[in-house]
């Protein structure tokens, strides 16, 4: 069953999910989490009901259409990288606009800096194709790697 998390109790070690079948759900995180994220707020997850608890829960952020594809960040960081346009897709502004003023006032000296950035974003963009969708997921979007 598809749910979200809606809250974590760090000191009894509980969770409660809102499921698709508009039931809530509790589960204990020591024994029925089974996925290396850490569970927070909002996460949506894949479980099995089981006498109105929840059991074997999982991350299951893939269900969901918001989070960043690791393919269109590649494209846009090949493509686009030395503005920053990748670093604005998956919701690092503040970097992305370090990425767009020193590519703007790289112009400035000589274009050195702008070079420097463009090759930052080639590696980046390197970086991405190289990891596995769980893994691009885990380090950028849930684990907030802004630099390589």
């Amino acid at each position: 069953m598809k749910g979200k998390i809606l809250s974590i109790n760090q000191e009894t070690q509980e969770g409660l999910i809102s499921a698709e079948d508009n039931k809530r759900y509790q589960f204990n995180l020591n024994d029925q989490w089974q996925s290396e994220n850490k569970p927070k707020n909002g996460m949506k997850v894949d479980f099995i009901d089981k006498d109105d608890r929840a059991e074997q829960v999982y991350y299951d952020g893939f269900s969901t259409g918001s989070i960043p594809n690791r393919i269109a960040s590649v494209v846009l960081a090949f493509f686009l990288g030395s503005f920053g346009v990748h670093k604005f897709y998956l919701g690092y502004k503040k970097q992305g606009f370090i990425m767009l003023g020193v590519w703007f006032f790289g112009l400035l000296l000589f274009g050195i800096p702008s070079i420097v950035i463009g090759i930052i974003a080639f590696i980046e963009s390197i970086l991405y194709l190289l990891k596995s969708d769980e893994e691009f997921e885990r380090l950028y979007v849930d684990g907030n790697k802004a630099w390589f």
